[in-house]
């Protein structure tokens, strides 16, 4: 990936910040809430819903088996339908490859569909570095860029503001980036998202080059897909002369018919709606219809490191839906921002140290940015064991190991901050694989229970700050075994 947000401390450090801002957290709280219980209702309606998520979740792992398969194909029939594709290895590959595309139209500004490939390897400032101004067209973006901020949902990425905020920005930004806001301005939805129509429509209209992502690209015909609400993706779809999408490897499914359970479960678990109001699908140029001139940037950028990881791999799946966000109580009380990457919550968590490595002081802390509590897993609608995912990069955090970076194989080595976790952990395998010493160890906690403390010292004050320190019982589970025969001696 391009790097953590600049400046950014670990997410320990930025959520104690983000949890004393009592209006983020209320921000937070009124959208995370609304959106979750609308998904639910939205789910609740089919009946198929278990099984539509074992076959996202099996689609998607038989991709990602035959990947360098499916690639090849994508490239095939995407340039059979008069597309041009290109391989960007990292961000900056990507990043070059765009702005030069861009260049040879000789236009100065394109128009961006929402898309979380084009933040993760930081297009936009590329552009703006080479003198090209990107517009983002997607009224939650469109804040966010105004408002010189970072998204903080997948989704929602201003889920951080209130309408008052978006009023105050457009009122004081959008003149700088065109058409001001209309005089009087309000904080009434209707009349923000009027506002920002209006302010878009000559963007539209001027633009000859856009940029967009993709939600799917099937293999099978070379089409790509885009699921969206507001209408400004079919504009940036259709009227420029030249399509620019920047698409992750991971992106793909095999065949057309693989989308009918995709188009049931994404727009569900995302904007809790049957269907999304847009559905634009694409195969390269047609004469008199679209764009004139097709690019499909196809990036890497550390998906084929994180695929190598048997573990960590189902991160792959993930279809973008963010309902693991809003059921997440860490995202709940700390907002995107604290992650310091375009993917916050729960995905972000296992994705960024994946994507990025654990290098990074922000990237060894992400894998604990989660109570484990398993609600993410429970909604994720390609079913990726998300808790097991951060055990797993917990466990290469505190130990180091093998590992794939950059293609490849490396031993990393055990971040720093660990050295008592990791002699807790010596120490407890030393004991779980010496029987004899496990008991007495038993015996003596169960004699001295009463001198125990009630908080740890040392790095366990963190701990049992905010829980209890369990009680240890007045014998062993082996020694009241052995007394009461099992329990048969009736015994309690």
């Amino acid at each position: 990936m391009s790097g953590t947000y600049l400046g950014m401390p670990a997410f320990p450090e930025a959520a104690r910040t983000a949890v004393r801002n009592p209006t983020l957290r209320g921000n937070l709280r009124h959208a995370t809430h609304t959106i979750r219980d609308k998904r639910a209702r939205a789910v609740a309606e089919l009946d198929d819903w278990a099984a539509l998520r074992e076959a996202g979740k099996r689609i998607k792992d038989h991709t990602l088996r035959h990947l360098d398969r499916y690639l090849v194909q994508v490239e095939e029939t995407v340039t059979a339908a008069g597309g041009t594709v290109h391989w960007a290895t990292d961000a900056q590959e990507a990043n070059t490859i765009v702005t030069r595309l861009v260049r040879e139209t000789g236009e100065h500004e394109v128009v961006k569909v929402k898309s979380m490939a084009t933040q993760e390897i930081g297009l936009n400032e590329a552009l703006e570095a080479e003198g090209i101004h990107a517009y983002e067209t997607d009224l939650a973006e469109l804040i966010v860029q105004l408002g010189k901020d970072r998204p903080s949902h997948i989704l929602v990425p201003a889920i951080h503001r209130n309408r008052g905020e978006i009023r105050d920005i457009f009122r004081s930004e959008m003149s700088e980036w065109g058409r001001p806001a209309p005089e009087g301005l309000t904080d009434t939805p209707a009349e923000l998202a009027e506002a920002a129509r209006l302010h878009l429509r000559e963007k539209f209209l001027r633009a000859k080059v856009g940029v967009s992502g993709a939600n799917f690209v099937v293999a099978e015909t070379g089409t790509l897909v885009v699921v969206e609400s507001e209408g400004n993706g079919r504009m940036c779809l259709t009227l420029p002369e030249t399509l620019i999408s920047v698409v992750g490897i991971e992106k793909i499914v095999p065949a057309w018919r693989d989308l009918e359970v995709f188009l049931q479960t994404l727009p569900r678990s995302s904007t809790a709606e049957r269907m999304n109001p847009y559905t634009s699908m694409w195969t390269g140029t047609t004469d008199e219809d679209g764009p004139r001139t097709f690019h499909l940037v196809l990036l890497d950028n550390g998906r084929t490191d994180t695929l190598a990881d048997e573990v960590g791999r189902q991160a792959l799946r993930c279809i973008r839906c963010s309902a693991c966000l809003n059921v997440c109580p860490v995202y709940e009380r700390a907002g995107g921002h604290a992650y310091g990457s375009v993917y916050p919550g729960p995905i972000g968590a296992i994705l960024s140290p994946q994507l990025r490595g654990t290098g990074s002081e922000i990237d060894a802390s992400l894998p604990y940015a989660s109570s484990l509590c398993g609600a993410c897993y429970e909604v994720c609608p390609v079913a990726i064991d998300i808790p097991e995912v951060l055990v797993h990069l917990r466990e290469r955090v505190v130990q180091g190991g093998p590992a794939v970076r950059q293609g490849n194989r490396v031993v990393l080595k055990p971040a720093k901050g660990h050295a008592a976790e990791r002699a807790a952990m010596r120490a407890a395998q030393w004991a779980f694989t010496r029987p004899g010493a496990l008991r007495a160890g038993q015996r003596l906690a169960s004699r001295t229970r009463r001198l125990h403390p009630r908080t740890l010292p040392g790095p366990g004050r963190a701990w049992t700050g905010s829980r209890d320190l369990p009680e240890v019982p007045a014998e062993p589970f082996r020694d009241w075994w052995q007394r009461t025969h099992g329990g048969r001696d009736g015994a309690k």
